[in-house]
């Protein structure tokens, strides 16, 4: 009997120890996780796209901007994290703790990529777009496309080269500047009023639209917290009537903006998922944002409805001619199949097989570029390397899931809520 006494203290003991709940695991985790991106955005300006997580979490400031970046420490941090991670039992974790445990595991790989990245490691095209983004790229070549380019020549016949006719058409589809600003606010306006019948949104969600030049990008989201967006599109070059349309949906309804805020919402707000208080660019998080954006353009704007915005709204508005408007929208289809090519132009200038000059030349040769939107596609490329593919890449990744999973509009808006609002990454989508 005296020997049961200890024996039953301890079993009581043991049962009144607190069992471990992964989802308070994976909250630790998170912090660390948040703590860990800041401190790398310290000594990468593009990595931290977004925080708006406690502010006391934020590492102070470097006071010399010339000090290399401390991979050592920092790849130990991810180490542990990742450590951590698989320890726990994915037996006992249910369906969101699962995409939540994946999304952690992915982000972390990324992050480990990039502060290698960083620290002079060489990828191939292909390694970095696997580490960073969770997907290898199709490997098109310039004559899968070939097709494409001979329905171009017949919609477009005339003298010169097709690069020459092509980049002629466009020039009756330039927003005038005077005019830009009209055209972008009804063109978003009607984005939003078309999202808010299938999604909630905060009452407060907002944003401020700013024209802005002497950027790499064309268009950008920069989500503050609290549901607000400042939304910045670059004007450096000719802005064609079209981008008003991809714009307002891409960046804003039921793009960037929305996922933003559902994700703040449903995961910070409601969650207390404080993983998603901070959005690391150069992560899988980006396909799907990029991917989700540019299947909101479709989403948004069906093809039919889209054309007779444009013919009854934005082109006189714009004063352009309406009457246009259809075979605009044909050539344009024909272009954006010839995306592609960007990605290869990437690959090839990343991987140092084609030089500056080089790779200039052949996005004008083959993605139909003039010289200066050439030269501002490549600029892109060195500051955002193959960020690139999550574009295009996204796209038809998210498309292809969308038709899977859906039939009609309801189910298509229920599912692209589903998407936007939950941990996701890119190889959710293809099992």
């Amino acid at each position: 009997m005296k020997n049961l006494v200890p024996v039953l203290l301890l079993i009581g003991l043991i049962s009144c120890q607190p069992k471990t709940n992964p989802n308070e695991v994976l909250n630790l985790i998170a912090e660390d996780y948040v703590k860990l991106v800041l401190e790398a955005g310290l000594y990468d300006p593009y990595f931290v796209d977004a925080y708006y997580g406690p502010e006391e979490w934020k590492p102070e400031n470097l006071t010399n901007v010339n000090v290399g970046i401390p991979s050592e420490n920092l790849l130990i941090k991810v180490r542990n994290l990742n450590n951590k991670l698989k320890a726990i039992d994915q037996n006992k974790l249910n369906e969101d703790l699962i995409l939540r445990h994946r999304y952690l595991v992915k982000q972390l790989i990324a992050v480990q990529g990039r502060i290698e990245l960083l620290s002079g490691k060489k990828f191939s095209f292909d390694e970095e777009t696997s580490v960073l983004y969770d997907v290898v790229t199709p490997n098109y070549k310039v004559e899968d496309f070939e097709s494409v380019i001979q329905k171009l020549n017949e919609l477009l016949p005339g003298k010169g080269d097709l690069n020459e006719r092509l980049n002629e058409f466009k020039k009756d589809f330039i927003i005038p500047n005077d005019k830009l600003e009209e055209v972008f606010n009804v063109a978003i306006a009607e984005a939003r009023r078309k999202t808010l019948k299938y999604i909630d949104l905060p009452e407060n969600e907002n944003f401020v639209l700013e024209f802005v030049s002497d950027k790499p990008w064309g268009g950008y989201n920069w989500y503050k917290g609290n549901n607000f967006s400042l939304i910045q599109i670059n004007t450096d070059l000719p802005v064609y009537i079209d981008r008003a349309i991809d714009l307002a949906a891409h960046e804003g309804y039921p793009g960037h903006h929305v996922y933003n805020c559902l994700l703040e919402s449903n995961m910070v707000k409601k969650n207390k998922w404080m993983e998603f208080s901070v959005y690391p660019l150069y992560s899988p998080q980006s396909l799907i944002a990029e991917g989700t954006a540019n299947f909101g353009i479709e989403m948004a704007f069906p093809y039919d409805e889209k054309i007779k915005f444009e013919k009854e709204i934005l082109f006189p508005l714009a004063g352009l001619d309406p009457e246009k408007v259809e075979k605009y929208y044909e050539v344009l289809s024909l272009v954006s199949k010839v995306s592609y090519v960007r990605n290869a132009a990437a690959e090839a200038y990343l991987n140092s097989e084609k030089s500056k000059e080089e790779t200039i030349e052949w996005l004008v040769k083959y993605a139909l570029r003039n010289r200066e939107s050439a030269k501002k596609s490549l600029s892109f490329i060195e500051a955002y390397r193959s960020y690139i593919i999550n574009y295009n890449v996204g796209l038809d990744m998210v498309r292809n899931y969308m038709e899977s999973n859906s039939e009609n509009m309801d189910e298509k808006w229920e599912r692209f809520e589903y998407l936007i609002s939950t941990p996701q990454v890119p190889s959710n989508l293809v099992e």
